[in-house]
């Protein structure tokens, strides 16, 4: 059985993030790592979106930008501009082949399909896949998207729309959200806040075509391409073991409010690699300890308000829109902070502390 200096289990975003991050910074050039993957072939299967708050590698493979987007809700809607920090767009097809074609040049880098190949004794394990459980009674954001053609121009590709809330609710919490890639061509999400026991709101493809066509008015276009997922909100258990730390979704890299993961797990690995040399003994990387604190009250109302949140979103939305996007980001300061808590209603979050 072959050993390694460290081994690296899933070979997904945060796995070959950190591989990557550890690549470029020369931190394998005489060391040894085995990453773990089961996949035949890596493809494009997912889409990344975040607000670009901080420096990261793969500008390169940023599919479009927006400063502009949007919230609707029967309540109203909301157009928010941002230069400072633009919201992007990262085809995950692109950055599987970025980080492969770099690091294949490693000799001392090597996959495999599953572990039995490998002595795990002596190795030290980042480990990005999630423990299994019943998590069916915990609030996931399960969403599946299209990305669409048109035959004619329709879309308005210098602004998004974040949050279309003016759809059916089915007592939880249901948006749309549109990324125009170009003037004939989007990326259409059916985006559910809920327990996933409930497989009645499972119907995406019903869902997706009454939007397209009912709000959209768009009644003639072809699919390019399919996604679907499911982002827990809700951290797993998170303890570091000797030889062992979690890193992306499993490290507790979810942020429970938004369901953003991208950038924080970039952030996670430029940090693992500021500290190989002695990660026996480096603490467990945290997004903050405030943003877990408000994000369980957050997802408390959620839980106990769905009806409420479409019109707490679209306030949320109406402080500056620099501030949200750092709080939404985890970047925010406490004056920031205090900002948004005071856009809330503040005797529905207070019964929710507890």
């Amino acid at each position: 059985m072959k050993e390694f200096d460290f081994v690296i289990l899933g070979g997904g975003c945060a796995g070959l993030s950190l591989a990557y991050e550890l690549e470029i910074n020369k931190k394998l050039k005489d060391k040894t790592l085995a990453i773990v993957e089961n996949r035949d072939e890596y493809k494009r299967d997912k889409t990344w979106s975040f607000w670009k708050v901080t420096d990261h590698n793969f500008d390169d493979c940023v599919i479009k930008s927006w400063n502009n987007f949007s919230i609707n809700s029967k309540f109203g809607s909301h157009e928010i501009e941002n230069k400072d920090y633009p919201y992007q767009t990262v085809d995950s097809g692109l950055f599987y082949k970025k980080v492969l074609t770099q690091i294949k040049q490693n000799k001392n880098i090597q996959f495999f399909k599953t572990i039995d190949q490998l002595n795990l004794n002596n190795s030290f394990i980042f480990n990005s896949i999630a423990t299994k459980g019943n998590h069916e009674v915990n609030f996931w954001q399960h969403f599946k998207g299209i990305e669409i053609e048109t035959p004619k121009n329709i879309f308005d590709e210098e602004i998004f729309n974040l949050m279309d809330f003016d759809c059916d609710q089915r007592n939880n919490v249901h948006f749309f959200y549109t990324l125009p890639f170009a003037k004939n061509r989007a990326l259409i999400e059916t985006t559910w806040i809920s327990k996933m026991d409930d497989k009645s709101l499972n119907d995406y493809d019903f869902q997706l075509e009454k939007y397209i066509k009912e709000t959209l008015k768009i009644k003639n276009y072809k699919i390019n391409y399919q996604e679907e997922g499911a982002i827990p909100l809700f951290y797993p258990l998170n303890q570091k073991e000797n030889n062992k730390i979690n890193i992306g979704t499993a490290g507790g890299m979810t942020r429970l409010s938004t369901g953003y993961t991208f950038l924080n797990i970039q952030d996670q690995s430029k940090y693992i690699t500021n500290n190989i040399e002695k990660i026996q003994d480096t603490k467990i990387y945290h997004i903050g300890k405030k943003y877990t604190f408000l994000d369980n009250i957050f997802l408390n109302v959620l839980k106990n308000n769905p009806d409420r949140m479409p019109k707490i979103f679209l306030n949320m939305f109406k402080a500056s829109s620099k501030t949200v996007i750092k709080f939404l980001s985890n970047k925010s300061n406490i004056f920031e902070d205090l900002s948004i808590i005071l856009k809330m209603p503040k005797w529905l979050f207070i019964k929710n502390i507890f």
